[in-house]
């Protein structure tokens, strides 16, 4: 099912003296429940300013968002808590809390002004807890954790917020490779198994073309291409963005080669 969908979208920000900046425009994609889409681009696209949109963090400069077939602008700041949640790069600023706790945080659209969990409230914690592989952390303090461990406490967090729609700002920049792998078989379970959009920017591109349901592709000259790792493969698109001198890309196979005689 179509969860948000983008339409003829431009994104940017106000730059000093309210100069606007466009970043890029006419953008038009979707994205759908039980799907892992994975955001590529090179440092600079704009992969940082569609997500900070989406997330209804900035306006769009023009075009629209629907989400759930309304436009984005149109839901209150506490309505977007209970469908969209996010994980961010950055690691908590916190210390001397606990996983179980941080993770309880996911529960603030609920629990209302005073932050106190319920009964449920706790047995949500709990499952998404166990869903993540975590449960047995739980009672670590954040300080103590390793870079994986924290990003699986930062999606259990967004679980236990039971959004349908999960945004993620480069889960896996600081984690090793098996823990990349890990982490990223790990989305895709969710989406798959809990009907979940999940989507998630990402450099992890040999990764993401095993891993991926749909690809988002930003590219200075050619905007925005959504589909397969397949299909973009074949359209030329992933070629274009990955090949320099050096490299090369088959369309085939969809592996990258480093030409060491270059």
């Amino acid at each position: 099912m179509e969860t948000l969908r983008l339409e003829n979208l431009s994104i940017g920000y106000a730059e000093h003296h309210k100069t606007i900046k466009t970043v890029m425009e006419g953008l038009n994609a979707s994205l759908y429940s039980g799907q892992l889409t994975c955001l590529l681009g090179a440092n600079g696209v704009g992969k940082s300013t569609l997500l900070k949109t989406l997330s209804a963090f900035q306006r769009p400069l023009s075009g629209q968002i629907l989400l759930e077939g309304r436009s984005l602008s149109n839901y209150s700041t506490h309505q977007l808590s209970k469908l969209i949640s996010i994980v961010l790069t950055g690691k908590p600023r916190v210390r001397n809390m606990t996983i179980a706790e941080m993770v309880g945080l996911g529960r603030s659209p609920y629990t209302g002004f005073w932050g106190r969990l319920s009964a449920r409230d706790k047995k949500v914690v709990e499952e998404s807890l166990d869903l993540i592989g975590i449960t047995a952390l739980k009672d670590r303090f954040i300080q103590t954790l390793s870079d994986g461990e924290r990003q699986k406490m930062m999606i259990a967090k967004a679980l236990a917020q039971q959004t349908p729609i999960i945004f993620l700002d480069e889960p896996t920049a600081f984690l090793d490779f098996p823990s990349k792998v890990e982490l990223l078989l790990l989305l895709r379970r969710l989406a798959h198994e809990m009907d979940k959009t999940i989507f998630l920017s990402t450099h992890d591109f040999e990764l993401v073309l095993q891993v991926a349901d749909v690809l988002w592709l930003m590219d200075e000259k050619q905007g925005l291409s959504a589909g397969s790792p397949k299909k973009l493969s074949e359209s030329g698109d992933l070629g274009r963005y990955v090949e320099r001198k050096g490299i090369a890309f088959d369309r085939e196979t969809m592996r990258v080669t480093v030409l060491k005689n270059e």
